[in-house]
């Protein structure tokens, strides 16, 4: 039976990435000039129209959140350097998106509490996803080895993986220690790539 094919054409994905990245950006310069954040205010900064730039944030809160924490991610070519693998950048990229929600999980706690509320019209606003531009630029470095259907699954198993998502699955509701959580979370990791890409 063929893959049915999944929605949003990764072209799209990209340009909705660059404009998040583009407002994100508009708010650290906010941030960094010690002004107020607001929706409009980090629009403005990098040319993007207000309408526009609600459909990505309508709490000037979470931006302020999600900007500050995007200042601490380490480029992608650090995170994957010494990989020589496909297997082992993808499992470098799960293990260091687990390690940064655990570094800074008091931060990301607060992001996701707000990031999860609905607006006022009942709306809860897109996620930005670096895990996932990280996972398909790992892809994309080995020529894109799997059908594309394939590889938005493997993507997001990756995601779902790692991350403070996987990090409050664990700890909050399975109730793994935090010190053994990379070791549990490489397991789930590692069943996942063996999967798609065969045993290393």
């Amino acid at each position: 039976m063929p893959d049915r094919p999944l929605p949003a054409p990764l072209g799209r994905d990209k340009q909705r990435n660059r404009t998040r990245q583009a407002l994100l950006e508009g708010a650290r310069q906010l941030l960094a000039q010690g002004e107020p954040v607001t929706v409009s205010a980090a629009a403005a900064r990098v040319g993007i129209s207000r309408a526009t730039a609600y459909r990505y944030f309508s709490d000037p809160q979470t931006l302020a959140i999600e900007a500050g924490l995007d200042l601490r991610v380490t480029p992608y070519a650090a995170v994957v350097e010494g990989s020589a693998t496909l297997h082992a950048r993808l499992a470098a990229i799960a293990d260091y998106y687990l390690r940064l929600a655990l570094e800074n999980e008091d931060g990301f706690r607060q992001f996701i509490a707000h990031a999860a509320a609905p607006d006022a019209s009942g709306s809860i606003a897109r996620r930005g996803g670096r895990r996932v531009d990280y996972f398909r630029q790992a892809l994309a470095d080995f020529g894109d080895p799997l059908p594309e259907a394939q590889a938005r699954r493997l993507v997001a198993q990756l995601s779902a993986a790692t991350g403070i998502e996987a990090l409050i699955a664990f700890v909050d509701v399975a109730r793994i220690p935090q010190a053994q959580l990379p070791a549990v979370a490489a397991e789930m990791v590692e069943a996942i790539l063996e999967h798609h890409l065969g045993r290393q």
